[in-house]
């Protein structure tokens, strides 16, 4: 005791012990551990079916979380194709989400929670982050309803991007599908011109991406072609959008001038 109390002597001496006690240890834990697996082979049907009950529970809130993050992701990638697309856009704009859908099948009209507390009114241009979805047609203090370009009483005047040609753009009541009218045969157009919003007629502003024309068909003997155009926003499954708010134009305010000035003299 003396010598491994002071020298530290016999500690070869444990550590061969220690190894040759080993199995005497197993031993010892052999019974405990024989009933644990003895008991594991009786297990209830219903214990069983409780815990499976509890994984299914445990994956359906982490499928639930996975769907809510994918939700948040999309969400997050749209607002920034919106953002990127507000940016080249010269007029105010604020951002807008579909709460609706008209229940009508001949009707092409979606509504969303921006009104009259936004300082939205009819006849403002409605965008998503691909191109031009429609207009104001009526508002509400809290929301408004939008007419979109497939509806078959719908018209913007477009021009071809690439030489400047102009025409008009009307909806057919299909939602990937409008209607390039007045044509001429002769006219220099093809299929994968970019047709974006003239601003004839004071309704769009100019340059909004409206559509891309798809197929062009001529008749022998008929003075103008059909032509085909497939929408460039996506009508039926963006849920944020953008509302335009147009500037009052300078000449307007420049002519409203002097008649003031006229009225004040008189």
């Amino acid at each position: 005791m003396a010598a491994d109390a002071r020298f530290d002597k016999l500690t070869p001496v444990r550590s061969t012990l220690a190894t040759g006690l080993a199995p005497v240890y197993w031993l010892g834990n052999a019974p405990y551990r024989f009933s644990d697996w003895f008991s594991g082979l009786f297990v209830s049907r219903e214990d069983l079916q409780g815990e499976n009950e509890e994984l299914k529970a445990r994956m359906l809130i982490l499928e639930r979380r996975a769907l809510k993050y994918a939700a948040l992701a999309s969400e997050n990638n749209e607002l920034r194709r919106l953002l990127n697309s507000s940016e080249v856009l010269d007029d105010r704009v604020i951002v807008g989400e579909v709460v609706g859908v008209s229940p009508d099948p001949f009707s092409h009209e979606i509504i969303i929670n921006k009104g009259h507390s936004d300082g939205v009114t009819t006849g403002q241009a409605v965008l998503d982050a691909e191109g031009l979805m429609g207009q104001i047609v009526q508002t509400s203090q809290f929301t408004s309803r939008v007419l979109l370009v497939s509806d078959s009483s719908h018209a913007v005047p477009v021009e071809v991007v690439r030489n400047g040609l102009r025409s008009v753009l009307l909806g057919n009541g299909e939602v990937n599908q409008l209607d390039l009218v007045h044509v001429p045969d002769t006219a220099d157009i093809r299929e994968g011109d970019t047709l974006v919003s003239s601003g004839l007629g004071g309704r769009f502003p100019r340059g909004y991406p409206v559509a891309e024309v798809s197929q062009i068909t001529k008749e022998p003997g008929e003075p103008f072609v059909t032509i085909r155009a497939r929408p460039m926003a996506r009508l039926n499954q963006s849920r944020l959008v953008l509302v335009v708010f147009q500037p009052e134009s300078r000449e307007r305010r420049e002519s409203a001038e002097p008649q003031t000035t006229e009225e004040e003299a008189n």
